[in-house]
């Protein structure tokens, strides 16, 4: 079982969308929930920390990126059940967050990691809420320094 698996209350987790010119960063995912699919750098919020400082060092455990989060795209939930208990559920906080340096490498949950070419995106296994959120922040991304 995975630490976040069958959870007794919802989690709070951060995703960072991350841009470098025309691509976005990704990660491929080592565990569950969404093994070996590709989303944004992201994981849960430890106690005691802020939905910024989380986004900041989740990113630089899974790619060795340093980011400056921006600011919140979306907040959305992710329930999956198992027959009739609550297997993962999150309470996921999107961020557009601003490049600071680094070359990916994957690292703690990521089997890979790397900058995307966007128009690139349908060739991987994106997972669907990340794509979402990601053309979110296309849109926005003009507005801010991103």
């Amino acid at each position: 079982m995975y630490r976040h698996e069958f959870p007794k209350r919802p989690i709070p987790a951060v995703g960072a969308i991350v841009f470098r010119g025309s691509q976005v960063l990704l990660v491929r995912r080592r565990d569950p929930p969404y093994q070996g699919r590709w989303s944004v750098p992201g994981g849960a919020i430890e106690v005691g920390e802020t939905v910024e400082q989380a986004v900041v060092r989740e990113t630089h455990e899974e790619t060795a990126v340093d980011v400056r989060p921006v600011e919140v795209i979306a907040i959305g939930d992710f329930i999956q059940k198992q027959k009739d208990r609550v297997r993962w559920h999150y309470v996921l906080v999107d961020l557009l967050c601003l490049l600071v340096r680094g070359e990916p490498d994957p690292g703690s949950d990521a089997t890979n990691a790397g900058f995307i070419e966007l128009r690139e995106l349908a060739e991987f296994d994106v997972v669907p809420s990340a794509l979402e959120v990601i053309e979110r922040s296309i849109a926005r991304r003009g507005r801010t320094d991103a």
